[in-house]
């Protein structure tokens, strides 16, 4: 049977696994740590001898636990661990209307009792998350954390995703980078089988393992198109122009960059045009009519001018009361 490092490592080890679980079995404990149940019992009273709580339960599904209600030092995190607590503390900030000293306590205690091998791989994930200023909607840990450590050694993936009709795939990609965007997290990258860029939600991807081999230095960050660009010009079945007298504020607060295209028609001095790709043209009526008084022209397609106008009349039966109505009872 393989032994488990140094006494001291074991010992943390041991710590560890007792966190993670409600209770851990001595034949468990020692399968985990690569040991015999004689070392388990004796790594036990060592850490009791240091005053860790740990309790002895008896009987037939009876083994090892940590005693509730009193804290326990040092406290174990796994490197994906370490992710979901940073994450969801930076997450609690950036949402909070005033800065929570305690939470930046206890993310700067983390920091400081990591390995300098974890922090490099967990600040990589970080750093992507700093540059977004929204409420976050953080994926799971493993899969950031692979994800990003296949982009620091320039190592390919395999995927395991599903896209947003839970269509099941598995991609060899070549990985460009790790963005976040209105609070999602997305991986850029060359996909092998389709020959092209794309952009995979990383909340869609059930699996990711790095394959060997060693990528060539991706393209900056700088020298791509913006990722809300290319939202904004994903080639999906409509392409809609407008054309609006609006400051770009105005048309931002109802189409955000990752939405439409804006740019100003220089002989029309107030007039902007924008590009919109979408899937579907239903949602349109309402966004075109919450820009209230500000002039909107469609140059196309024409089903969305005749769906405006669908929809304006029936706006206008219901405010003349000549909808169909059920009868009321006496």
């Amino acid at each position: 049977m393989a032994r488990s490092g140094s006494s001291t490592s074991r010992a943390l080890q041991l710590l560890e696994l007792l966190q993670s679980a409600e209770i851990r079995t001595v034949p468990e404990l020692a399968e985990r740590l690569g040991v015999d149940e004689r070392t388990v019992r004796r790594t036990v009273q060592r850490l009791v001898d240091m005053e860790v709580p740990i309790e002895s339960v008896r009987g037939r599904y009876g083994g090892y636990r940590l005693a509730g209600g009193r804290g326990v030092s040092p406290l174990m995190l796994t490197d994906e661990e370490a992710v979901a607590v940073f994450l969801g503390l930076s997450e609690a900030q950036s949402t909070s209307g005033s800065p929570d000293v305690a939470a930046q306590i206890a993310l700067a205690k983390i920091r400081r009792s990591l390995p300098a091998a974890s922090l490099e791989r967990i600040e990589a994930v970080i750093d992507a998350a700093a540059l977004n200023q929204s409420r976050l909607d953080v994926p799971d840990a493993g899969i950031l954390l692979t994800v990003s450590d296949a982009l620091r050694s320039r190592r390919p993936l395999e995927l395991r995703y599903r896209n947003v009709e839970e269509t099941p795939s598995r991609r060899t990609v070549h990985p460009l980078d790790l963005l976040v965007h209105a609070g999602r997290w997305y991986l850029d990258a060359f996909d092998v089988e389709r020959a092209e860029d794309r952009t995979f939600r990383v909340d869609r991807i059930r699996s990711a393992r790095t394959l060997p081999g060693v990528l060539s230095t991706p393209v900056s960050r700088a020298e791509r198109p913006r990722l809300v660009d290319r939202f904004a010009g994903a080639d999906y079945r409509w392409h809609i122009r407008l054309r609006i007298q609006a400051t770009v504020p105005q048309i931002r607060a109802h189409l955000p960059e990752s939405v439409a295209m804006v740019e100003s028609i220089e002989d029309a001095p107030g007039w902007h045009r924008l590009s919109i790709r979408a899937k579907r043209l239903d949602w349109l009526p309402a966004v075109i009519a919450g820009l209230g008084d500000h002039a909107v022209i469609v140059d196309e397609p024409e089903d969305l001018r005749n769906l405006l106008h669908a929809t304006a009349t029936r706006m206008l039966r219901i405010a003349r009361g000549a909808d169909t109505a059920p009868p009321v009872a006496d």
